[in-house]
C-alpha cells in the first residue's frame, strides 16, 4: 500500500489535475484507476480486469492470449472466489428451526396442508393466499424452538387478518384461529389489536401493500411485529419456552376475501430486521451472484467514463495506459454472465431469490431511481444478459419483483418527486420497450396480476400521513404561522410525486396498447389492453357493494386505470402516429382529447346491447339485461351508431359548446385566480360548508342519477315506446341533427375505440372513484364539525378563565385539535391524489359528454332501457364532486351555465321517468334537485331552464308520496323560502318564478293538487304524532338519549318544513280551503289544534326545548317557534283571503275553529301564540301587524265558542240524542250514504275517508258511489 501511495503521489502533481477534471477534488473511482496503472504501456488489460473484479493491484499475471469469456471465467474461478463474500454471512446459524419433510425430500417452507381450516386458495404460487370461507386458518410446515426468527407478510387487502405464531396445540375452527388459544399469538391491524385468547390494543392500522414483519425472539421469549420496517413494539413477552420437536409455527387466519402473500425467506425480505434470520435459508449462491453483478457494474462504469467527454479513462487511454473499455466489454460481460448462470443453474431455487434480490438491486442501481436515468448502461447489460437461455426465467422473477415493489412502495416526503412506485415503474417501462420482454410478460400466466401490481399505489394510514405532512395549518388555527408555508410546500411536493407516478402509469399503458401480440390471425393494437380492461371489470363486479365478493382488485388499481383513461380521453394520447389507429384521435394535426373535440358526436349502440361477460350482471335502466332483451329485442342496432351535434339539447341562446365563441368551463382558464384564492381546498371547505343555507344535510358524494330529454327526429320517430307518457312528457325542444347510421364497414370491430375507453372509465369511476370521494366527503364534513367544536371550546375557555371547568375544557380542546389535524391531513391527501386541475377538467368534460348522450338516447326508448345504471350514477356523482370541490373548479355562477345547462334539463325531466325501473335512481335524481336548489347560483339555472319551468312544478306535486316526500318538501320549501310569517314577502332567497308556476299547477289541475294536499295533511299528522311519542318516551324516563334526541330533532325539522309548505298553500291557493266543501278547512283546523296541543302543553318546557336541539345548536336557532310560526301564517293567510277576491263570503273559518270539541285547548293555544316571544326569532317589526290580526281573530273565536257552548247546553237539556247525527264526528247530520252497503254518515266524513280508502268504514265493503240525502227539516 505504501508503494501504491508513492506511485499515485508521483503522478499526482501533473496527472491528478487531469484526472480530476482540473478541480483538484478526490474521486475514489478515478484514484483506483490510477492505482491500476503504474508504468506507461505495461499490462493495461490486466490492470483493467483487476479493477473490474476488485482484485489487488498486480495480482493478475500477464495475459498471453486474446481476451474471451473463457479467460474471464478462469480469472473468476482462480482469483476472485477468495475475495467474494462468504455465503455463511447470509445463511447464519440455522440451529433452532425445523422444516417438516413432506416426503419429497424438499426443504422448502410452505403451508402444511392438513393444518388448513376453512377454504384457502393459492391465488399465485407459491404463497399468495386468499380466504374463500368466512374464516380460514393455516400454519407453515416449519417451527422454531430457539433463536431469533422472522417471516414477512405482504398484505394484498387490509381487512381482518390475524398474523403470528402458534403451536400445534392451537386449534383452528370456523370461528377461532391464530391468537384465540394458549401458545398462540397474533396481530390484527384492521382492529389494531394483539390476540392471545383475548384482544388488547396494539400497533397501527394497516393498509393494502403494507409489509408486516412477524418476529419471534426465543432467546428473550418475546414476539414483536414490524410495519414496513418500523417496530410496533414488543407485543408479547414471557412466552413459553420450547424444545426440539415442539415449537412455534408461523400461522395466519384470514376472514373472507382477505389476501396476503407469505415470504419465509425464499425471497429477500423487503424490510429485514437486524439479528433476525429468515426461516427459509437463502441459496448459497446469492452472495456470489451479488459480487458478480458488482463486477458487471464496475465494467459498465468504465464504459460510461470512457464515453464521457474529457473523462479520466479517455485521458488515460490517450496516454496509452488503458485498453479501450469497449474492447473489454463484450468478452468480460459474457464471461460474467456465463459464470452467473452456471452457479444459478446448479440450484434451481436460487432463480427466485437472486431475481428478487441481487439482480433487481443491480438493475435499479444501474438505471437510477431518479432522472436522468442511465438507459445506455442498462441496455448494454440487457443486450448481453438476454442472450442466455436462463434470462427469460430470471426476468419473470424480475417483473414479479417490480410489480410487488409498486404495491409496497410508500411515498416518502424527502424523496419527492421521485418517490413511491416511480423508480419501479420507470424501470418496468424501460424493460418492456423491448419486444422480447413484452412478449415474455404477455405470455406469462400472471400477466394481468402483474399489470394490476404495476398500477397499484399504496394508500397512507394516519401515521404515514404524519410523516408525509408533518406541518398542518388551517384558517383560525393557533398553529405556528410557518406551518402554512410548510404545508403548502409539502402538498406541492406530494402532488409532483403523484403526477410522476401517474405519468409512468400512462407510459406503461401506452406500451400495452401499442403491443401487437404474436398470434394468428394478427390482432390490432389495443387488443391486449382491451382484454385486460374487460377482465378487470369482470373480476370486480360487485366491488361497490358494502361487502365485496372475494377476488376483487385493490381499489388503487381501479383508480389508477381510471386516471390513465381519463388523461387519454381528456388531454390526448400525446403519441402522434401511435394514436392514429384510434378513431378521430387526431384533429387538425393536433392530439385533441376525445372529450373536448366538440362538433359532431357519435356513440356505438352495440356497447349497450351486447351481452359481454364483463357487463352481463350490470343492471340497466330498464332492469336486468335478460328482462330488457326480452321486452326490447334489438338486432340491427348492434351495427349502428347514433350521431348528434354537441349542444343540440340546449337552447340556441344559451348554448355553450367546444365550438362556440364562449367555451365551456373545462376549456376556460381559472387556475391562477383560484390558486390565489385558496391554497388549501380542505381549509376553505371547512369554512364555507358552515354557511350552507339549507338545514337539510346533503347526501354524500355517492349520489346516483338519471337521464333525459329531447324529441324524435323523422328517421327514428316510429321507434316503440315503453312509457305511458307521450313524447312531450320527456322533452321540450327538438334534437337537431340526430340520426342513426351504420357503423363504418372499413373499421374493424376489433379496433379499440375511444368510446370503449369512455364506457370502461365510467364503470371504473363507479366502483373505484366514487367510494374514495365518499370518504373524502366524510373527512371534509367532519373536519368542519371538529373546527367548529374547537373554536367553540376556545371561546368557552376564554369566557370561563379561572373556573373549575377549564381543565375539562382544555382536555376536550386537546382531543378536538388532534381530530382537526388528522382530518386536515386526510383532506389534503385526498386533494393531492384525486383533485388535480387536469382531472377536474376531464371530469367536467365527461359530465358534458354523458349528459348529452343520455338526453339523446332518451328519445330511443328501446336503446334507453339498455343503458347501464352506472352511467347515471357516475354522471350525478361526478357532477356533485366537482360542484363541492374546494378550491372550486370554476365559480358557482358559471358552473352550470357554461357547459352543464343540460344537466338541469336532464334531472328535472326524468326523475319521474317510469322507464327507469330503479326507484333508488329516481330518488337520487330528486335528491340532486333538492341539493342544487339550496344554492342561489344553481336555483338561477333552474329558473332560466325551459324544461324545469315546464315540468318541475307538476312533477314535484305528483312525486310527493310515501317514499319521496322529504326531498320534495325540501325543494318546495326552498322555492318558497322567505315568504312565510316572520319574513318579508318574496324575500330574495325565494324563487318568485317557481312560486307562480306552482300556484298555476295547483289551480289548473285540481285533481293533482287535491291528492297532493291529502298526502301533505297525512304526512304532517304522522310526523307530529311521531314527535309527540318520542318526547313522551323521553319524559317518562327523564333522560335524553342520543338516538332519541336525534330522532326528535329530525322529525321536528321535517314537521316544520311540512308546516311551511302548508302555509304556502294557504297563501297561494286559499280557495282550496275557503271555497266549496269545508273538508280541507276542517282537516287544516284539526291539524293546527293538534300541533298546538302537543307543542304548548308540555309538562316540562325546558325538557321539551332541550329535546329539539342537536349538540352545539343554540336556543336562538332551534326552538318551538319554528313550528308555531307557520301556524300563525296559515291563519293570517286565510283571514286575508276572505277579505278579497273569490273567497269572500265562503267557508266560515271562525265557525270551523269554534266547532272543534276542545275549546280549552283552542283558547290556550291561541293565547300561547300571542304571548310567544317572537322578537327573539324575527328581525324588525313587520310581524306585529299579523299578530294583531291573529289577536282579533282570537277574540272573535272565543266569543263564538262561548255562544256555541251555551247553545249546546240548552240543546242537550231540551232534546234527546238525535239518530240522524253522524256517528263519526257527532257534529253534522248524516246526509250521505255508501253504495251498495247503504251505511250513512255525513258527507264531510265520507269525503275525507275516501281520500285514503275506497272501502266503507262500517262494513269494509268496496264503495261504488256516494249518494247525498236530503237533510231533515
Amino acid at each position: 500500500m505504501a508503494e501504491d501511495s508513492r506511485q499515485i503521489g508521483g503522478l499526482s502533481s501533473g496527472l491528478a489535475v487531469i484526472l480530476n477534471g482540473g478541480d483538484g477534488k478526490e474521486n475514489p473511482l478515478k484514484n483506483r484507476l490510477v492505482s491500476n496503472c503504474d508504468d506507461f504501456g505495461h499490462q493495461p488489460v490486466e490492470r483493467a480486469l483487476e479493477y473490474v473484479f476488485g482484485l489487488p493491484n498486480k495480482s493478475l499475471a500477464p495475459l498471453t492470449g486474446p481476451i474471451d469469456s473463457a479467460v474471464i471465467r478462469s480469472i473468476i474461478k482462480n482469483h476472485c472466489m477468495r475475495f467474494f463474500s462468504s455465503s455463511d454471512d447470509l445463511i447464519g446459524n440455522r440451529d433452532g428451526v425445523c422444516i417438516a419433510d413432506n416426503g419429497s425430500g424438499s426443504r422448502i417452507i410452505g403451508l402444511e396442508e392438513f393444518s388448513i381450516c376453512g377454504n384457502i386458495r393459492i391465488v399465485k404460487p407459491p404463497l399468495l393466499l386468499e380466504s374463500l370461507a368466512l374464516f380460514s386458518s393455516a400454519r407453515a410446515n416449519a417451527y422454531v424452538w430457539r433463536g431469533k426468527w422472522m417471516y414477512e407478510v405482504i398484505l394484498e387487502t387490509s381487512g381482518i387478518q390475524q398474523l403470528g405464531w402458534a403451536t400445534l396445540s392451537c386449534p383452528f375452527t370456523e370461528h377461532k384461529g391464530v391468537g384465540d388459544a394458549d401458545d398462540s399469538y397474533a396481530f390484527d391491524g384492521k382492529r389494531r389489536s394483539k390476540w392471545n385468547k383475548e384482544a388488547m390494543p396494539y400497533g397501527q392500522s394497516w393498509v393494502a401493500g403494507d409489509v408486516i414483519g412477524c418476529c419471534i425472539n426465543l432467546d428473550q421469549d418475546e414476539i414483536s411485529f414490524y410495519r414496513n420496517g418500523a417496530s410496533l413494539g414488543v407485543a408479547f413477552s414471557g412466552i413459553r419456552k420450547m424444545r426440539p420437536g415442539f415449537g412455534y409455527y408461523p400461522a395466519i387466519s384470514l376472514s373472507q376475501g382477505e389476501r396476503c402473500e407469505l415470504n419465509f425467506g425464499a425471497r429477500p425480505f423487503r424490510y429485514p430486521v437486524d439479528g433476525y434470520l429468515p426461516l427459509q435459508a437463502p441459496p448459497s449462491s446469492a452472495n456470489f451472484a451479488k459480487d458478480l453483478l458488482g463486477c458487471f457494474s464496475r465494467l459498465l462504469e468504465m464504459q460510461c467514463m470512457e464515453q464521457a467527454e474529457h473523462s479520466s479513462v479517455e485521458k488515460l487511454r490517450r496516454l496509452k495506459r488503458f485498453v479501450s473499455p469497449e474492447e473489454l466489454l463484450h468478452p468480460a460481460s459474457c464471461g460474467i454472465c456465463e459464470e452467473l448462470f452456471s452457479i444459478i443453474d446448479a440450484d434451481s431455487q436460487s432463480f427466485e431469490y437472486i431475481g428478487w434480490g441481487p439482480l433487481l438491486s443491480f438493475l435499479m442501481g444501474l438505471f437510477g431511481i431518479q432522472v436522468p436515468h442511465d438507459c445506455s448502461s442498462l441496455d448494454r447489460f440487457l443486450d448481453v444478459f438476454l442472450e442466455f437461455e436462463g434470462s427469460q426465467l430470471m426476468f419473470e422473477h424480475i417483473l414479479n419483483a417490480i410489480s410487488c415493489g409498486c404495491k409496497t412502495a410508500s411515498l416518502i416526503l424527502t424523496e419527492c418527486p421521485y418517490s413511491g412506485s416511480y423508480s419501479y415503474l420507470a424501470l418496468a417501462c424501460h424493460l418492456l420497450r423491448r419486444e422480447q420482454l413484452m412478449v415474455l410478460w404477455w405470455k406469462s400466466s400472471h400477466f394481468e396480476y402483474l399489470f394490476e401490481g404495476f398500477l397499484s399505489c399504496k394508500s397512507p394510514n394516519k401515521q404515514d400521513l404524519q410523516y408525509m405532512i408533518p406541518s398542518v395549518w388551517w384558517p383560525s388555527s393557533c398553529e405556528d404561522v410557518s406551518n402554512e408555508s410548510s404545508m403548502l410546500l409539502t402538498t406541492t411536493a406530494l402532488s409532483e410525486a403523484v403526477s410522476k407516478i401517474e405519468e409512468k402509469h400512462r407510459d406503461l399503458c401506452l406500451l400495452v396498447m401499442q403491443f401487437i401480440p404474436p398470434v394468428s390471425p394478427p390482432q390490432f393494437p389495443g387488443s391486449v389492453f382491451r382484454s385486460f380492461m374487460q377482465n378487470l371489470l369482470l373480476k370486480n363486479r360487485g366491488a361497490d357493494r358494502n361487502v365485496p365478493p372475494p377476488g376483487v382488485s385493490n381499489n388503487s388499481v381501479l383508480v389508477s386505470l381510471y386516471t390513465v383513461i381519463l388523461h387519454f380521453l381528456s388531454e390526448g394520447f400525446g403519441m402522434g402516429n401511435f394514436s392514429a389507429w384510434l378513431k378521430s384521435s387526431v384533429s387538425n394535426g393536433l392530439d385533441v382529447g376525445f372529450l373536448h373535440r366538440g362538433g359532431q358526436q357519435s356513440f356505438p349502440i352495440g356497447l349497450f346491447v351486447k351481452n359481454d361477460p364483463h357487463r352481463a350482471a350490470i343492471s340497466r335502466l330498464g332492469g336486468s339485461f335478460s328482462h330488457v332483451s326480452k321486452c326490447y329485442p334489438l338486432y340491427d342496432e348492434e351495427a349502428e351508431k347514433i350521431q348528434w351535434e354537441e349542444g343540440c339539447m340546449d337552447d340556441e341562446e344559451t348554448r355553450v359548446t367546444h365550438l362556440t365563441k364562449q367555451k365551456p368551463c373545462c376549456c376556460s382558464s381559472y387556475n391562477a385566480e383560484l390558486t390565489r384564492n385558496s391554497k388549501y381546498p380542505i381549509i376553505n371547505t371547512a369554512k364555507s360548508s358552515r354557511n350552507h343555507c339549507s338545514s337539510i344535510p346533503e347526501r354524500s358524494s355517492h349520489v346516483a342519477a338519471e337521464c333525459s330529454t329531447g324529441s324524435l327526429n323523422d328517421e327514428i320517430v316510429d321507434k316503440p315506446s315503453s312509457s305511458d307518457q307521450s313524447e312531450s312528457d320527456f322533452g321540450y325542444c327538438p334534437i337537431l341533427h340526430l340520426r342513426t347510421i351504420p357503423m363504418e364497414s372499413d373499421v374493424p370491430s376489433t379496433i379499440l375505440r375511444e368510446e370503449e375507453l369512455l364506457d370502461a372509465m365510467l364503470l371504473l369511476y363507479h366502483i373505484g372513484l366514487a367510494p374514495n370521494f365518499k370518504k373524502a366527503s366524510y373527512y371534509i364534513s367532519h373536519q368542519s364539525q371538529s373546527i367548529s367544536l374547537l373554536e367553540e371550546t376556545d371561546r368557552q375557555i376564554r369566557e370561563r378563565a379561572g373556573s373549575e371547568q377549564v381543565k375539562q375544557l382544555k382536555e376536550a380542546r386537546s382531543n378536538y385539535r388532534e381530530e382537526v389535524i388528522d382530518f386536515v391531513r386526510h383532506c389534503a391527501w385526498y386533494r393531492v391524489s384525486l383533485c388535480s386541475r387536469w382531472k377536474q377538467r376531464g371530469m367536467y368534460a365527461t359530465c358534458m359528454w354523458i349528459v348529452q348522450l343520455l338526453l339523446v338516447l332518451s328519445k330511443l326508448d328501446s336503446v334507453f332501457s339498455y343503458i347501464p345504471e352506472f352511467y347515471l350514477e357516475t354522471l350525478v356523482d361526478c357532477f356533485h364532486v366537482l360542484r363541492k370541490s374546494d378550491p372550486p373548479f370554476v365559480p358557482p355562477a358559471i358552473f352550470v351555465k357554461q357547459g352543464l345547462a343540460s344537466f338541469v334539463t336532464f334531472v328535472v325531466t326524468h326523475f319521474n321517468d317510469s322507464r327507469i325501473s330503479s326507484a333508488d335512481l329516481r330518488d337520487l335524481l330528486l335528491q340532486s334537485i333538492s341539493v342544487l336548489v339550496q344554492y342561489k347560483e344553481y336555483l338561477t339555472a333552474f329558473e332560466s331552464n325551459e324544461a324545469a319551468k315546464q315540468r318541475m312544478p307538476k312533477a314535484l306535486l305528483s312525486a310527493f308520496d310515501n317514499r319521496r316526500w322529504i326531498p320534495v318538501t325540501n325543494i318546495i320549501l326552498r322555492l318558497c323560502k322567505g315568504s312565510g310569517f316572520g319574513s318579508s314577502k318574496h324575500g330574495e332567497s325565494s324563487s318568485v318564478i317557481f312560486q307562480r308556476l306552482l300556484r298555476d299547477a295547483c289551480i289548473n289541475d285540481e285533481g293533482l293538487f287535491s291528492a297532493f294536499l291529502n298526502r301533505l295533511f297525512n304526512t304532517l299528522s304522522w310526523t307530529m304524532t311521531e314527535f309527540s311519542v318520542s318526547i313522551r318516551e323521553m319524559q317518562e324516563e327523564y333522560q335524553v338519549l342520543e338516538f332519541q334526541q336525534r330522532k326528535c330533532c329530525v322529525i321536528f325539522d321535517l314537521s316544520c318544513n311540512l308546516a311551511r309548505v302548508l302555509e304556502f298553500c294557504t297563501r297561494e291557493i286559499p280557495q282550496a280551503f275557503l271555497a266549496g266543501s269545508d273538508t280541507n278547512l276542517r282537516r287544516l283546523t284539526e291539524l293546527i289544534i293538534f300541533i298546538l296541543n302537543h307543542t304548548t302543553s308540555a309538562a316540562d318546557a325546558e325538557f321539551f326545548d332541550l329535546s329539539l336541539r342537536r349538540h352545539g345548536q343554540s336556543s336562538e336557532k332551534v326552538n318551538r317557534g319554528m313550528i308555531l310560526a307557520p301556524l300563525v301564517g296559515i291563519i293570517v293567510n286565510l283571514l286575508d283571503a276572505r277579505l278579497e277576491g273569490e273567497c269572500k263570503g265562503q267557508n266560515d273559518v271562525i265557525g270551523v275553529f269554534a266547532s272543534m270539541d276542545c275549546p280549552d285547548t283552542v283558547h290556550y293555544g291561541f293565547q300561547y301564540l300571542l304571548d310567544y316571544n317572537w322578537a327573539a326569532s324575527f328581525r324588525g317589526d313587520a310581524y306585529l301587524a299579523e299578530l294583531m290580526q291573529l289577536k282579533n281573530f282570537s277574540s272573535l273565536l272565543i266569543s263564538r265558542m262561548e255562544s256555541r257552548g251555551t247553545a249546546r247546553i240548552l240543546c242537550e237539556e231540551e232534546t234527546d240524542a238525535d239518530d240522524s247525527m253522524c256517528c263519526v264526528c257527532y257534529a253534522c247530520e248524516a246526509d250521505a250514504r255508501f253504495t251498495p252497503c247503504s251505511h250513512k254518515s255525513c258527507y264531510g266524513c265520507i269525503t275525507r275517508h275516501l281520500l285514503n280508502c275506497q272501502r266503507c268504514f262500517f262494513c269494509n265493503a268496496t264503495v261504488m258511489d256516494v249518494i247525498r240525502t236530503e237533510k231533515t227539516a
